[in-house]
């Protein structure tokens, strides 16, 4: 397995992660993703694409480095997936390491993320991992979330 960190105009970015990261985010069009990674790069997130060795892409991370009061410096998930295809094969561990070792790097003093409470098999991962349930994370909606209405 080889994971690579795209940047904003790599065309592995729509037809390799966008594919696997849709599993997770079924909302996201082509359009969609383009805006949000252009919009979201300048505040600091990076995707990372982990692909097997016949080079199928079947993983995905959307991460950043976040500096706050509370960690100080940490390296926040927004989205890690493994295609359907290949869970439980080694790639969310692949992947999780990789982010990992980012975080040291950058000298951060923890890795974390959210997970929708639906998603029980997920929290069995992350706990495997070794991540801890610290946190309630709280949601005020502000305005209605954008429909694909097409």
């Amino acid at each position: 397995m080889k994971i690579i960190d795209l940047g904003p105009g790599d065309p592995r970015l729509e037809t390799d992660l966008l594919p696997v990261l849709s599993e997770l985010r079924p909302h996201l069009t082509p359009a969609l993703f383009h805006e949000v990674y252009e919009a979201g790069h300048a505040q600091g997130l990076r995707f990372s694409a982990a692909y097997a060795d016949d080079g199928r892409c079947v993983g995905a991370a959307g991460w950043r480095i976040v500096i706050n009061t509370s960690s100080l410096r940490k390296l926040y998930v927004d989205d890690l997936v493994t295609a359907a295809t290949t869970r439980s094969t080694g790639v969310g561990h692949a992947l999780v390491a990789h982010l990992e070792a980012h975080a040291r790097a950058a000298g951060c003093h923890e890795l974390n993320l959210d997970s929708g409470t639906h998603r029980t098999g997920a929290h069995r991962f992350y706990l495997r991992e070794r991540f801890d349930i610290v946190a309630f994370h709280f949601t005020r909606p502000l305005t209605a979330p954008p429909s694909n209405a097409s």
